[in-house]
């Protein structure tokens, strides 16, 4: 009987001298190198690691551990984590937020309908006050300015009264504040100051007052509340002052109303606290009583007098509060 093929290749000169000796680590480094290459989609029998089916030379060498094999797999066909499956969308689900928290009766979404109704108004007189602007009609463009305060004013004061405050009509009400004084009063006051400054100078302030409008909406909208002071002037008090400034017509130089305008700008993007209305309605009669007497013997002086005075009072209170931590 003829010996085996590789018991014949036991020579010096044989390019494989060790037989099956040496043949056989080369078949099982072919075993790895296959088992590497062979990439299967996935197995349900768990026998898949990482994309590479790995359990014939398991099977083949229980007893042996191969960490070199391990690394070579993983470098090829990296393990990737488990991604948990989305859940399902349910679509009968509404994804959308109540725009009126609460029990939804007739009676509050009656209640809720007036109250944005103001801050609907408010914005509208806004547009009204630019159109006017832009027609040359600077005082009436004032006089809805004034309107608008009045609104802005009345529309939180409904909602906290009627129980139907929410965050949509917050952030409703910016929205029409940034459209009423951070749009409308700007540009009533730059008609109001064409030709006696310059439009270049008169641009430029007004777009400023339109900046800072901003900044200080989006910062009150992010910031906690205190219900003593505002951080800086709110947009409301100054776009009150900008209209009863244009409404009255104060006889001072347009260089000095430039000024003012953009002092009242950075007031508004201030850190300085300035007393909200209730805590100025607490004041003693005495001091509501000397505007009002002022107001009949001269009432551009007693205004431009309480303009200064209210801008002055929050360094003021920033002094005081300094003093006192």
């Amino acid at each position: 009987m003829p010996r085996a093929p590789w018991r014949r290749r036991r020579t010096t000169d044989s390019p494989r001298p060790a037989g099956r000796r040496w043949a056989g680590p080369l078949r099982r480094s072919g075993t790895i190198a296959r088992q590497v290459l062979w990439v299967r989609a996935g197995r349900p029998d768990g026998g898949l690691r990482g994309g590479v089916d790995r359990p014939l030379i398991e099977r083949r060498f229980p007893q042996r551990r191969y960490p070199r094999y391990d690394a070579e797999v993983e470098a090829i066909v990296p393990v990737s984590p488990a991604v948990a499956p989305a859940p399902p969308v349910d679509e009968a689900v509404a994804i959308s937020t109540p725009l009126l928290p609460g029990a939804r009766t007739p009676a509050r979404r009656m209640k809720f309908v007036l109250v944005n109704g103001c801050t609907l108004a408010s914005l509208t007189l806004g547009m009204l006050a630019i159109f006017l602007a832009m027609q040359g009609e600077v005082r009436p463009a004032a006089l809805c300015l004034i309107a608008c305060v009045a609104f802005d004013g009345l529309d939180g004061a409904l909602a906290r009264r009627l129980g139907v405050a929410s965050p949509f009509g917050a952030q409703m009400d910016s929205l029409a504040d940034m459209c009423s004084f951070g749009l409308a009063a700007p540009v009533v006051v730059y008609a109001s100051l064409a030709g006696s400054v310059p439009p270049a100078a008169a641009a430029v302030a007004c777009a400023l007052v339109a900046s800072c409008a901003a900044i200080r909406l989006a910062r009150f909208n992010v910031s906690p509340k205190d219900s003593r002071f505002f951080c800086g002037v709110p947009t409301t008090m100054a776009a009150a002052m900008l209209a009863l400034t244009v409404a009255i017509g104060l006889p001072v130089s347009g260089l000095v109303l430039l000024g003012g305008v953009a002092l009242l700008a950075f007031a508004m993007v201030s850190s300085f606290p300035y007393a909200k209305l209730a805590r100025l309605v607490k004041l003693p009669p005495w001091v509501w009583l000397a505007p009002l007497v002022g107001a009949l013997v001269d009432i551009r002086l007693t205004f431009a007098l309480v303009v200064v005075g209210y801008l002055l009072s929050g360094p003021v209170l920033w002094l005081r509060q300094r003093r006192t931590v």
